[in-house]
């Protein structure tokens, strides 16, 4: 029961990933698309997760928190990037 479940989930989470990355392409401006990718992050993460408790190891969970901190560190640098068109700010002294 919970076997069919999870790849019910699995199921769903795969046709949403093909649906976010549609919107990452498609999409109509920057920030929509910065969006596009956090949630592609989020849904890789439940992805990986779900096929680790389908798998029964937990082997996985050290990618799971590296995908995390990957898709939280390139949502907040594409954020600056488009507020203020540089991500990283150098103060020239004269």
């Amino acid at each position: 029961m919970i076997k069919g479940m999870l790849i019910c989930s699995l199921f769903f989470l795969t046709f949403s990933i093909f649906a976010i990355i549609y919107r990452l392409v498609k999409g109509p401006s920057a920030p929509d698309r910065i969006q596009a990718l956090d949630a592609l992050g989020i849904n890789i993460i439940s992805g990986v997760a779900i096929f680790s408790v389908l798998l029964g190891n937990t082997g996985f969970f050290e990618f799971i928190l590296l995908i995390g901190i990957l898709s939280f560190i390139g949502t907040i640098a594409f954020a600056r990037y488009i507020e203020r068109g540089v991500v990283i700010e150098r103060k020239h002294s004269e």
